[in-house]
């Protein structure tokens, strides 16, 4: 979903910072954006420390002059059901899942203020509404708390003009399932009303939509990109649908 969109914001315009701390990756998608005719560079952090978020930020401005866009998309998996959870899982999941997320944005806000304003934009996922998806505890408490994270900073920045809104996805097809058989990923296509898997690109499209002017009057908003699936029927449905899968 971070690749999609960089390429896609690129496409817009957009001079885009991509950071990773595989090196390799985040080259390969600058590669793909220059190619494109884009304007990207890269950055090298691990975004669980914070003086790596610091200086993260401080790579964008010193490289563009001015920061108006930050997308929070990093994650990692997190199984288990509470008793199933250990310490170092938990701290791991939430450093990277959560912490990232304040801790970029700590830095990045003051920027945008600088230069009058602009737009973050939270990755989190319809695990972080309701429960059943998996047995992910460490996961869904991270991505639960991203959302109530921006609707406090869409409220505490709003009069410096900067937005904060936060996109959760559905059964989107990405490396993280590549592995899912044919017939789980039958299951994640029919549990939302259109019956289809997301693409990154979806993701891509909507992010777009909330870094841009023609979102200017939205912020703070939750919005699910999932085929209507927290539209679907009764959550006991989805608990038997899915009770036989370890991880879908």
């Amino acid at each position: 979903m971070g690749v999609a969109t960089a390429r896609l914001f690129a496409s817009h315009g957009a001079k885009v910072l991509v950071v990773d701390m595989n090196e390799k990756a985040a080259k390969s998608t600058v590669d793909t954006i220059t190619s494109e005719g884009g304007d990207a560079s890269y950055f090298v952090a691990d975004v669980v420390e914070e003086d790596s978020c610091k200086a993260l930020v401080e790579a964008a401005v010193d490289r563009f002059g001015k920061l108006d866009i930050l997308m929070n998309s990093v994650g990692i998996g997190g199984p288990g059901a509470a008793p199933d959870v250990t310490q170092e899982l938990w701290t791991r999941v939430l450093d990277v899942d959560l912490k990232s997320m304040v801790f970029i944005s700590k830095y990045a806000i003051p920027q945008m203020i600088k230069s009058g304003g602009g737009s973050v934009i939270n990755i989190s996922s319809v695990d972080g509404i309701r429960a059943a998806m998996t047995k992910n505890v460490p996961y869904a408490a991270a991505k639960g708390g991203m959302i109530s994270a921006t609707r406090a900073m869409a409220v505490h920045h709003g009069r410096d003009n900067v937005r904060v809104n936060c996109i959760a996805p559905g059964m989107i097809y990405t490396s993280m399932v590549e592995a899912v058989d044919d017939k789980k990923r039958k299951i994640r296509r029919d549990l939302a009303p259109l019956g289809t898997e997301g693409r990154a690109e979806d993701i891509a499209m909507a992010a777009t939509f909330l870094a841009s002017d023609e979102s200017r009057w939205i912020t703070g908003v939750l919005l699910p990109v999932d085929a209507g699936l927290m539209a679907a029927g009764p959550q006991s449905l989805l608990n038997n649908i899915l009770d036989d899968y370890e991880y879908i």
